[in-house]
């Protein structure tokens, strides 16, 4: 986690390479030698598969209720056993799965966007730079958390609200990092060669310059989607998060918090479903700035 604050807080130490001969199967192939990463992707393939297949997994209601079945420890019948309600906990957790995958990925995706954009933007016109990044600077002097707590806050609760809080929390990180790679390619000759050809400044920008500014932003999106994840679970537990009974992470170990003693497993499953997810995403960005920062490769 120590790294991941790291790469969010400041940009990643990526340079960009200008285009070579090494393809995307050259790339496929390190990254499928790196131990980090496969392992990584294994477990971020287990946590997929348990959010896409959840009706299979367990086709009980994550909301239905069965008073009688309280507080039933894990079992055969019940895998996870069962919450307050009697609520079947293996549903409510891979439902709560799904959740949490959906807002990470679409926080990511408008990051992806709007982050690349402003920073590809403030890289190149210089023009634009002091005004974007000083903006940039007054947001980011805030933590992310508690910046994401009081967005949340004024929005009210709702999944929406929820993505576009997270959202404005990390794009002037993303937008940041784009910035500190546009800055260095456009400096390369292929670029310059592009100027004294006539080339428009969006056809440079489309054609040269974001595409080899990608490695940077791919391992930001990675760590980003961990800390996205995280945040939603922060968030729904402080009760700020999709509205009950709306299964997420967050609010299960929200519910559970008071039952610790005669039910820990309440708390502790999510918590640990949690735990499997953030850390196969932060492998899975630790394995691809390894394999996409060209200083590391010279090293290994």
């Amino acid at each position: 986690m120590a790294d991941s604050v790291a790469m969010l807080d400041g940009a990643p130490q990526i340079a960009a390479a200008a285009p070579g001969r090494s393809t995307r199967w050259d790339v496929a192939r390190r990254l499928w030698r790196h131990r980090s990463f496969r392992f990584g992707l294994g477990l971020f393939a287990i946590v997929i598969a348990a959010a896409a297949f959840a009706p299979w997994i367990s086709p009980i209601e994550p909301n239905k209720l069965a008073m009688r079945a309280r507080f039933l420890p894990p079992s055969w019948d019940h895998l996870f056993g069962t919450d307050n309600f009697g609520r079947s906990q293996l549903a409510r957790v891979v439902y709560g799965a799904q959740l949490s995958l959906m807002i990470g990925t679409a926080v990511v995706v408008i990051n992806a966007v709007f982050g690349a954009l402003i920073g590809a933007l403030a890289g190149y016109f210089r023009q634009l730079d002091n005004m974007v990044m000083r903006v940039n600077d007054a947001v980011m002097a805030f933590p992310a958390v508690l910046l994401a707590i009081g967005v949340a806050a004024v929005l009210g609760r709702s999944t929406p609200n929820m993505i576009l809080a997270l959202s404005v929390v990390y794009i002037p990180r993303t937008a940041r990092i784009v910035r500190s790679s546009v800055i260095v390619v456009r400096q390369m000759e292929y670029v310059q060669a592009a100027v004294a050809a006539g080339a428009g400044h969006w056809r440079i920008l489309r054609r040269h310059i974001l595409p080899n500014s990608m490695a940077p932003l791919m391992v930001q999106l990675s760590f980003l989607f961990a800390y996205a994840v995280l945040t939603e679970a922060t968030l729904s537990f402080l009760g700020l998060g999709a509205e009950p009974p709306t299964p997420t992470w967050g609010n299960i170990m929200a519910e559970g918090r008071q039952y610790m003693r005669e039910a820990p497993w309440i708390i502790a499953i999510p918590g640990a479903a949690l735990a499997i997810t953030v850390m196969a995403l932060n492998l899975l960005g630790d394995g691809l700035r390894d394999v996409l920062d060209p200083r590391l490769r010279v090293q290994q």
